[in-house]
C-alpha cells in the first residue's frame, strides 16, 4: 500500500498524517484499489453503501437518471477525491445515485465499517481521519448549496456566467473539468441549448472557449450578467 499512501497523501481525508500512519490505516481497514473499466457502474441505485472511496487514477461522475432515461449529472470526480463519504454516515440502505467511470479507472475503496468502531491499538491516525471527515463532510454541504442556488435561479447565460465567475482566479482561465455533455447535465439543460449559449456569449465578446478552456473577456460584462440574480 505504499503507492498507494503516497498518491493519497494530499487527500484532505489524511491531513496531518504521514505516509507510515496512512499505510496503517489501509492495512488496518482492509482497504483495497479495483479496477473499473470505462462505462463500469462504480455503485448503482438502490445499492446498499459499504464503502468510501477515493478515486486514484481516471474520471468519475456521479449521476441520476430521470423517469424519461435522461441523465443528471450531480457531480465530477477528479483523481485523489473521495466520493460515497455521506452515505456512509446515513441510516439510509441505498444509494439515490449511481456513480460510473467515464474512462479506465482505479479507485481505494475504504470499508464503511472501519468508521464505526474504535481502533484496538487506539492509534493516533484513526482519530485524525474521523476528524478531518467532519470539515470534509461540512466542505461537502457547502458545496451542495451553491450547486442549488446556481439551478434554481436565473438564465441559462446567468447560470453560465456565475460558474465562470465562481471559478476563475487572477489568470481570467478557468478550466472545465467536464466536457460539453457533462456541463449541459451539471446545468440542467439539453447540450445544443448549452453550445449555443456559449456561442452567443462569444460573439457578444464575454468569454472565449478553447475546448476545456474558457477566458473571460469582458470582466465586467460578465459580472451585470448576474447582478440581480436570487441567490
Amino acid at each position: 500500500m505504499k503507492d498507494i499512501a503516497d498518491k493519497i497523501k494530499d487527500n484532505a481525508l489524511f491531513h496531518s498524517m504521514s505516509i507510515e500512519e496512512i499505510e496503517y490505516l489501509l492495512e488496518c481497514s482492509k482497504s483495497q484499489v479495483k479496477k473499473y473499466p470505462k462505462n463500469t457502474k462504480v455503485f448503482s441505485q438502490e445499492d446498499p453503501p459499504k464503502s468510501l472511496y477515493i478515486l486514484i487514477e481516471g474520471s468519475i461522475v456521479v449521476c441520476r437518471d430521470s423517469l424519461n432515461g435522461r441523465r443528471y449529472i450531480v457531480t465530477n470526480i477528479e483523481e485523489n477525491e473521495m466520493f460515497g463519504e455521506v452515505y456512509v454516515f446515513l441510516e439510509n440502505e441505498e444509494y439515490p445515485y449511481y456513480a460510473l467511470a467515464t474512462v479506465d479507472s482505479y479507485i481505494l475503496e475504504i470499508p464503511k465499517s472501519f468508521f464505526f468502531h474504535y481502533c484496538s491499538k487506539e492509534c493516533n491516525g484513526h482519530n485524525l481521519m474521523i476528524r478531518n471527515m467532519l470539515k470534509i463532510l461540512a466542505q461537502k454541504a457547502f458545496f451542495l448549496n451553491n450547486k442549488v442556488q446556481l439551478l434554481s435561479h436565473g438564465s441559462l447565460r446567468q447560470k453560465i456566467a456565475k460558474y465562470i465567475l465562481e471559478q476563475l482566479d487572477e489568470s481570467m482561465y478557468v478550466k472545465l473539468y467536464m466536457n460539453r455533455e457533462e456541463f449541459a447535465d451539471y446545468l440542467s439543460v439539453a447540450r445544443p441549448s448549452l453550445s449555443r449559449e456559449l456561442n452567443k456569449m462569444q460573439k457578444d465578446g464575454l468569454i472565449e472557449v478553447d475546448k476545456d478552456i474558457v477566458r473571460v473577456i469582458n470582466y465586467d460584462s460578465l459580472l451585470d450578467c448576474v447582478e440581480g440574480m436570487e441567490v
